[in-house]
Protein backbone atom coordinates (compact mmCIF):
# COMPACT_ATOMS: atom_id res chain seq x y z
CA UNK A 1 0.00 0.00 0.00
CA UNK A 2 2.82 2.57 0.58
CA UNK A 3 4.50 1.86 -2.45
CA UNK A 4 1.25 2.05 -4.73
CA UNK A 5 0.72 5.30 -2.69
CA UNK A 6 4.49 6.87 -3.29
CA UNK A 7 4.31 5.57 -6.86
CA UNK A 8 1.16 7.33 -7.57
CA UNK A 9 1.87 10.86 -6.26
CA UNK A 10 5.35 10.25 -8.16
CA UNK A 11 3.10 9.98 -10.82
CA UNK A 12 1.00 12.93 -9.97
CA UNK A 13 4.61 14.91 -9.56
CA UNK A 14 6.03 14.01 -13.04
CA UNK A 15 2.29 14.43 -14.38
CA UNK A 16 2.37 18.31 -13.39
CA UNK A 17 5.54 18.82 -14.48
CA UNK A 18 4.95 18.20 -18.24
CA UNK A 19 1.84 20.17 -18.22
CA UNK A 20 4.12 23.06 -16.34
CA UNK A 21 6.67 23.02 -19.27
CA UNK A 22 4.14 22.44 -21.91
CA UNK A 23 2.34 25.52 -20.94
CA UNK A 24 4.74 28.26 -20.79
CA UNK A 25 5.73 29.60 -17.75
CA UNK A 26 2.56 32.22 -17.50
CA UNK A 27 -1.20 31.42 -17.42
CA UNK A 28 -3.57 29.75 -15.25
CA UNK A 29 -2.27 26.28 -16.75
CA UNK A 30 0.84 26.62 -16.00
CA UNK A 31 -0.70 27.84 -11.82
CA UNK A 32 -2.16 25.26 -11.95
CA UNK A 33 0.58 22.66 -12.62
CA UNK A 34 2.67 24.12 -10.30
CA UNK A 35 0.04 23.88 -7.56
CA UNK A 36 -0.31 19.98 -8.41
CA UNK A 37 3.40 19.89 -8.30
CA UNK A 38 3.43 21.28 -5.06
CA UNK A 39 1.12 19.11 -3.30
CA UNK A 40 2.26 16.16 -4.81
CA UNK A 41 5.82 17.09 -3.41
CA UNK A 42 4.31 17.75 -0.30
CA UNK A 43 2.85 14.48 -0.16
CA UNK A 44 5.86 12.47 -1.01
CA UNK A 45 8.01 14.46 1.48
CA UNK A 46 5.39 13.84 4.34
CA UNK A 47 4.66 10.06 3.30
CA UNK A 48 8.76 9.72 3.66
CA UNK A 49 8.87 11.29 7.02
CA UNK A 50 6.31 9.51 8.41
CA UNK A 51 6.95 6.17 7.54
CA UNK A 52 10.74 6.45 7.17
CA UNK A 53 11.45 2.67 8.71
CA UNK A 54 9.92 1.36 6.07
CA UNK A 55 11.82 3.00 3.19
CA UNK A 56 15.86 2.60 2.56
CA UNK A 57 16.78 5.46 5.19
CA UNK A 58 19.55 7.10 2.83
CA UNK A 59 17.55 7.57 -0.02
CA UNK A 60 14.78 9.07 1.94
CA UNK A 61 16.73 11.42 4.18
CA UNK A 62 18.51 12.76 0.71
CA UNK A 63 14.88 12.90 -1.17
CA UNK A 64 12.86 14.70 1.74
CA UNK A 65 14.46 17.92 1.96
CA UNK A 66 14.84 18.70 -1.89
CA UNK A 67 11.13 18.18 -1.68
CA UNK A 68 10.62 20.21 0.86
CA UNK A 69 12.75 22.73 -0.76
CA UNK A 70 11.15 22.60 -3.87
CA UNK A 71 7.50 22.50 -2.58
CA UNK A 72 8.60 25.86 -0.25
CA UNK A 73 9.74 27.61 -3.49
CA UNK A 74 6.83 26.91 -5.87
CA UNK A 75 4.63 28.54 -2.79
CA UNK A 76 6.25 31.92 -2.52
CA UNK A 77 4.65 33.11 -5.69
CA UNK A 78 1.34 31.97 -4.85
CA UNK A 79 1.54 32.87 -1.33
CA UNK A 80 2.41 36.77 -2.36
CA UNK A 81 -0.96 36.97 -4.65
CA UNK A 82 -2.98 35.65 -1.79
CA UNK A 83 -1.44 37.94 0.64
CA UNK A 84 -1.64 40.69 -1.05
CA UNK A 85 -5.65 40.20 -1.95
CA UNK A 86 -6.21 39.54 1.71
CA UNK A 87 -4.70 42.85 2.93
CA UNK A 88 -6.44 44.99 0.35
CA UNK A 89 -10.04 43.12 0.83
CA UNK A 90 -9.54 43.58 4.67
CA UNK A 91 -8.61 47.41 3.93
CA UNK A 92 -11.87 47.60 1.66
CA UNK A 93 -14.05 46.08 4.88
CA UNK A 94 -12.10 47.97 7.67
CA UNK A 95 -12.73 51.48 5.39
CA UNK A 96 -16.44 50.70 4.31
CA UNK A 97 -17.52 49.63 8.04
CA UNK A 98 -15.47 53.40 9.41
CA UNK A 99 -17.67 54.99 6.79
CA UNK A 100 -21.05 53.45 8.16
CA UNK A 101 -21.83 51.70 4.71
CA UNK A 102 -21.39 48.21 5.40
CA UNK A 103 -22.13 46.24 8.89
CA UNK A 104 -20.06 43.25 7.76
CA UNK A 105 -17.01 43.04 9.78
CA UNK A 106 -15.21 44.78 13.05
CA UNK A 107 -13.34 47.46 13.34
CA UNK A 108 -10.53 47.22 16.07
CA UNK A 109 -10.92 49.36 18.99
CA UNK A 110 -8.48 51.90 18.11
CA UNK A 111 -10.34 52.72 14.63
CA UNK A 112 -13.78 53.18 15.67
CA UNK A 113 -13.26 55.45 18.86
CA UNK A 114 -14.22 58.74 17.02
CA UNK A 115 -15.34 59.96 13.71
CA UNK A 116 -11.84 61.68 13.48
CA UNK A 117 -10.20 57.81 13.90
CA UNK A 118 -12.32 56.59 10.50
CA UNK A 119 -11.23 59.78 8.47
CA UNK A 120 -7.80 58.98 9.28
CA UNK A 121 -8.61 55.59 8.50
CA UNK A 122 -9.93 56.66 5.25
CA UNK A 123 -7.39 58.52 4.36
CA UNK A 124 -4.79 56.76 4.68
CA UNK A 125 -6.17 53.76 3.62
CA UNK A 126 -5.45 54.26 -0.35
CA UNK A 127 -1.99 54.92 0.28
CA UNK A 128 -1.60 52.09 2.16
CA UNK A 129 -3.46 49.68 -0.58
CA UNK A 130 -0.93 51.07 -2.94
CA UNK A 131 2.20 50.90 -0.39
CA UNK A 132 1.02 46.86 0.18
CA UNK A 133 0.52 46.63 -4.17
CA UNK A 134 4.23 47.31 -4.32
CA UNK A 135 5.85 45.95 -2.05
CA UNK A 136 4.22 42.43 -2.33
CA UNK A 137 3.80 42.41 -6.35
CA UNK A 138 7.89 43.16 -6.05
CA UNK A 139 7.80 39.78 -3.88
CA UNK A 140 5.74 37.87 -6.18
CA UNK A 141 8.04 39.05 -9.37
CA UNK A 142 11.31 37.91 -7.15
CA UNK A 143 9.36 35.12 -5.98
CA UNK A 144 8.50 34.14 -10.00
CA UNK A 145 12.17 34.46 -10.52
CA UNK A 146 13.21 32.79 -8.16
CA UNK A 147 10.50 29.80 -9.26
CA UNK A 148 11.63 29.74 -12.59
CA UNK A 149 15.25 29.50 -12.11
CA UNK A 150 14.91 26.68 -9.50
CA UNK A 151 13.18 24.59 -11.89
CA UNK A 152 15.59 25.18 -14.54
CA UNK A 153 18.53 24.16 -11.96
CA UNK A 154 20.54 20.99 -11.86
CA UNK A 155 18.99 20.48 -8.09
CA UNK A 156 15.63 20.38 -9.65
CA UNK A 157 16.75 18.28 -12.17
CA UNK A 158 18.13 16.16 -10.17
CA UNK A 159 15.34 15.60 -7.96
CA UNK A 160 13.10 15.13 -10.98
CA UNK A 161 15.31 11.88 -11.69
CA UNK A 162 14.97 10.64 -8.22
CA UNK A 163 11.30 10.81 -8.26
CA UNK A 164 10.99 9.30 -11.85
CA UNK A 165 12.78 6.39 -10.18
CA UNK A 166 10.25 6.56 -7.67
CA UNK A 167 7.09 6.06 -10.02
CA UNK A 168 8.70 2.68 -10.65
CA UNK A 169 9.97 1.43 -8.01
CA UNK A 170 10.03 2.00 -4.36
CA UNK A 171 12.89 1.32 -2.20
CA UNK A 172 11.20 -0.40 0.78
CA UNK A 173 13.25 -1.41 3.74
CA UNK A 174 13.57 -5.24 4.55
CA UNK A 175 10.58 -5.73 7.19
CA UNK A 176 9.82 -2.92 9.24
CA UNK A 177 6.89 -1.56 11.37
CA UNK A 178 3.06 -1.70 10.33
CA UNK A 179 1.70 1.04 8.54
CA UNK A 180 -1.16 1.97 10.97
CA UNK A 181 1.15 1.86 14.01
CA UNK A 182 3.44 4.59 12.26
CA UNK A 183 0.44 5.97 11.02
CA UNK A 184 -0.61 6.23 15.21
CA UNK A 185 2.61 7.94 16.24
CA UNK A 186 1.67 10.60 13.57
CA UNK A 187 -1.49 11.11 15.23
CA UNK A 188 -0.07 11.26 18.77
CA UNK A 189 2.57 13.46 18.07
CA UNK A 190 0.06 16.12 16.86
CA UNK A 191 -2.10 15.25 20.01
CA UNK A 192 0.70 16.20 22.02
CA UNK A 193 1.59 19.46 20.33
CA UNK A 194 -1.95 20.38 20.49
CA UNK A 195 -1.95 19.83 24.55
CA UNK A 196 1.42 21.66 24.98
CA UNK A 197 -0.53 24.93 23.02
CA UNK A 198 -2.37 25.80 26.38
CA UNK A 199 1.51 25.48 28.59
CA UNK A 200 3.31 27.91 25.30
CA UNK A 201 1.46 30.61 25.30
CA UNK A 202 -0.86 29.41 22.56
CA UNK A 203 -4.05 31.13 24.09
CA UNK A 204 -2.80 34.39 25.28
CA UNK A 205 -5.20 37.23 26.55
CA UNK A 206 -4.16 39.21 23.83
CA UNK A 207 -3.68 38.69 20.05
CA UNK A 208 -1.04 41.01 19.27
CA UNK A 209 2.14 38.63 20.43
CA UNK A 210 3.32 37.30 17.31
CA UNK A 211 6.14 34.78 19.57
CA UNK A 212 3.32 33.00 19.97
CA UNK A 213 2.95 31.72 16.50
CA UNK A 214 5.54 29.39 15.86
CA UNK A 215 3.79 26.51 17.96
CA UNK A 216 0.85 26.70 16.22
CA UNK A 217 2.55 26.56 12.96
CA UNK A 218 4.26 23.20 14.04
CA UNK A 219 0.81 22.30 15.04
CA UNK A 220 -0.39 22.94 11.39
CA UNK A 221 2.24 21.00 10.04
CA UNK A 222 1.96 17.88 12.17
CA UNK A 223 -1.68 17.49 11.13
CA UNK A 224 -1.26 17.98 7.48
CA UNK A 225 1.88 15.05 8.18
CA UNK A 226 -1.26 13.35 10.03
CA UNK A 227 -3.62 14.11 6.89
CA UNK A 228 -1.34 12.57 4.84
CA UNK A 229 -0.55 9.50 7.35
CA UNK A 230 -4.46 8.78 6.89
CA UNK A 231 -4.01 8.82 2.93
CA UNK A 232 -2.03 5.61 2.89
CA UNK A 233 -4.03 3.65 5.23
CA UNK A 234 -6.34 1.35 3.40
CA UNK A 235 -9.85 1.80 4.31
CA UNK A 236 -8.95 5.00 6.21
CA UNK A 237 -10.90 8.35 5.50
CA UNK A 238 -8.26 10.83 4.77
CA UNK A 239 -10.43 14.01 4.95
CA UNK A 240 -12.91 13.43 7.48
CA UNK A 241 -14.81 17.15 8.39
CA UNK A 242 -13.87 17.67 11.47
CA UNK A 243 -9.76 17.05 10.48
CA UNK A 244 -10.46 19.41 7.46
CA UNK A 245 -12.42 21.89 9.67
CA UNK A 246 -9.28 22.16 11.96
CA UNK A 247 -6.84 22.23 8.91
CA UNK A 248 -8.72 25.38 7.00
CA UNK A 249 -8.32 26.88 10.39
CA UNK A 250 -4.62 26.43 11.24
CA UNK A 251 -4.58 27.28 7.62
CA UNK A 252 -6.69 30.66 7.96
CA UNK A 253 -4.21 31.35 11.12
CA UNK A 254 -0.88 31.02 9.26
CA UNK A 255 -2.29 33.17 6.39
CA UNK A 256 -3.82 36.24 9.08
CA UNK A 257 0.05 36.16 10.56
CA UNK A 258 1.59 36.26 8.11
CA UNK A 259 -0.51 39.31 6.09
CA UNK A 260 -0.27 40.90 10.10
CA UNK A 261 3.26 40.83 9.28
CA UNK A 262 3.12 41.93 5.87
CA UNK A 263 1.12 45.35 7.01
CA UNK A 264 3.59 45.77 9.89
CA UNK A 265 6.54 45.96 7.57
CA UNK A 266 4.63 48.29 5.73
CA UNK A 267 4.35 50.34 7.91
CA UNK A 268 8.22 50.65 8.91
CA UNK A 269 8.54 52.07 5.59
CA UNK A 270 10.58 55.17 6.02
CA UNK A 271 8.90 58.72 5.15
CA UNK A 272 4.99 57.07 5.02
CA UNK A 273 2.34 59.51 5.90
CA UNK A 274 0.98 59.34 9.51
CA UNK A 275 -2.78 58.93 7.90
CA UNK A 276 -0.92 55.65 5.94
CA UNK A 277 0.85 54.34 9.10
CA UNK A 278 -2.57 54.56 11.03
CA UNK A 279 -4.13 52.68 8.37
CA UNK A 280 -1.56 50.07 8.24
CA UNK A 281 -1.56 50.36 12.24
CA UNK A 282 -5.51 49.39 11.75
CA UNK A 283 -5.00 46.39 9.30
CA UNK A 284 -2.35 45.08 10.92
CA UNK A 285 -4.58 44.90 14.29
CA UNK A 286 -7.51 43.75 12.70
CA UNK A 287 -5.32 40.61 11.16
CA UNK A 288 -3.75 39.78 14.67
CA UNK A 289 -7.62 40.06 15.40
CA UNK A 290 -7.76 37.30 12.57
CA UNK A 291 -5.52 35.20 14.36
CA UNK A 292 -7.18 35.01 17.74
CA UNK A 293 -10.22 33.61 15.53
CA UNK A 294 -8.43 31.08 13.93
CA UNK A 295 -7.16 29.72 17.10
CA UNK A 296 -10.50 29.70 18.57
CA UNK A 297 -12.11 27.92 15.28
CA UNK A 298 -9.04 25.21 15.83
CA UNK A 299 -10.08 24.81 19.37
CA UNK A 300 -13.49 23.80 18.53
CA UNK A 301 -12.60 21.68 15.82
CA UNK A 302 -10.14 20.13 17.70
CA UNK A 303 -12.87 19.34 20.58
CA UNK A 304 -15.75 17.96 18.48
CA UNK A 305 -12.79 15.71 16.77
CA UNK A 306 -11.65 14.63 20.74
CA UNK A 307 -15.46 13.71 21.54
CA UNK A 308 -16.51 12.31 18.24
CA UNK A 309 -19.32 14.68 17.58
CA UNK A 310 -20.39 16.05 14.13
Amino acid sequence: MLGAYLQGQATEFLRSLRRHGESGAAGGTAADAARTLRRAARRISGTLHTFRPLLDAEWSDELRPELAWLSGTLAQEHACADRLLRLTDALHRLTSAASGTTGGGALPQQAATAPASATTLALGAAKAAALLDRQLTLARTRAHSAALQSLGSPRFHAVADRVAVLASEVPLAAGGVALPKLAGEAESRLAEAVNALHHTGGRLPTPYNPDADAPWHHVRLLLRLHRYAQEVLPGADPAPVRLTAAAHALNTHRDAAEAAAAAAHAARTPRIAPATAYALGVLHADQRHQVEAARNAFGKAWQRERVGTP
